[in-house]
């Protein structure tokens, strides 16, 4: 799939009572002040006007198709209709808005698997206000990850990435319990995500040969056994398989010695074995310019690393730091996919027809 020059970011909804709606509005002003990307929001354009009148931002909102995106951004938060009509109270979820929030993620994939957008950047949802309305999936990772499989037509395994230009961290189990992490933990489960992370920190992001710090599961990596036994039976043989495979892996580390400035020098992303294991010290040195990537898709997608800050929707307190570093990385990584699609298909001989 190639892209076609100019086409602009497809932006999700996000669920409508939390802060997303904002974030999209202060980044348009954003990218207007600075020459930033342009974007589409996948939404519906009466209540993304509401939301600015509400919160006396002066942003102009005009129904564009992704062809016009990019001249409208100019002058206008270009909106891409999404055929649902949005009532939402700020701070005050509600499962009636589930469909729309739903819609406004696969319209987006759709854009970027037909070509109309370069990437997909998600506002933040409320999984259990879809649950209510049927959804079945852990969060937007796992959902995105079936998208990809039913569009492209082939497998995709998705795999969680936190970026920051200080620490990059992937957890390998996520939204589970904790009291499951031990039996969900496998070689082939870390194998997996060391091959996928590996491959796209190399033609995504461009870091030629990539270290892969791997942590520990307990306390002291398991001090030799004697704290747990899954860094001897179930981590270490995954590292060696990686490393036979060209990988440069290393590890396990306790994780109490990962994150200092000193340790980060020696890798360029940590495979932690779950999520407060990953996310606790990117939150700490990063809270507000962490992006979440998500690896192992045939699309670049980002979103900012925060929830839907339901505590002060509506209020006009929401940082959009978080919003434009996704914006400004799927650009980037957009380019970067582009270019080496470009690329390959250069190198592609011509084939004569039958």
């Amino acid at each position: 799939m190639r892209h076609r020059p100019r086409t602009p970011l497809a932006v999700t909804l996000g669920d409508p009572a939390g802060i997303g709606p904002e974030l999209i509005l202060r980044a348009w002003l954003d990218a207007r002040g600075k020459g930033g990307a342009a974007f589409a929001a996948v939404a519906d354009a009466p209540f993304l006007s509401r939301v600015a009148t509400s919160l006396h931002l002066d942003v102009p909102v005009r129904v564009s198709t992704p062809a016009e995106a990019a001249d409208v951004f100019k002058t206008a938060l270009p909106v891409i209709d999404l055929g649902h009509p949005i009532e939402a109270k700020p701070g005050a979820p509600s499962r009636a808005n589930g469909a729309a929030v739903l819609a406004s993620i696969e319209q987006a994939v759709r854009l970027v698997h037909d070509s109309e957008c370069s990437a997909v950047v998600t506002s933040p949802i409320a999984k259990h206000v879809l649950r209510e309305s049927g959804f079945h999936f852990a969060g937007h990772t796992d959902y995105l990850g079936a998208l990809a499989s039913e569009l492209w037509g082939r497998p995709a395994t998705a795999v969680m990435l936190l970026w920051s230009e200080a620490l990059a961290v992937v957890p390998v189990t996520v939204h589970v319990p904790l009291a499951d992490v031990p039996r969900l933990l496998t070689t082939d489960l870390l194998v997996e995500t060391g091959r996928i992370v590996a491959h796209d920190l190399r033609d995504r992001f461009g870091i030629a040969k990539p270290r892969l710090a791997i942590a520990g599961l307990n306390p002291h990596a398991g001090e030799s056994g004697m704290l747990g036994f899954e860094e001897q039976e179930v981590i270490a043989p995954a590292i060696d398989i990686l490393r036979a495979e060209g990988i440069a892996a290393s590890g396990p580390y306790p994780a109490d010695t990962m994150f200092h400035a000193q340790a980060r020098q020696g890798y360029d992303v940590v495979l932690a074995m779950y999520h407060d294991q990953a996310l606790v010290p990117i939150k700490t040195l990063a809270f507000d310019e962490a992006v979440n990537v998500t690896l192992g898709l045939p699309f670049v997608r980002t979103s900012p690393d925060h929830g839907t800050a339901f505590d002060i929707a509506g209020k006009g307190e929401a940082r959009p730091d978080s919003f434009i570093a996704a914006l400004n990385l799927a650009d980037r990584l957009a380019r970067v996919q582009s270019a080496a699609e470009t690329g390959r298909s250069a190198k592609t001989p011509a084939t004569s027809a039958p």
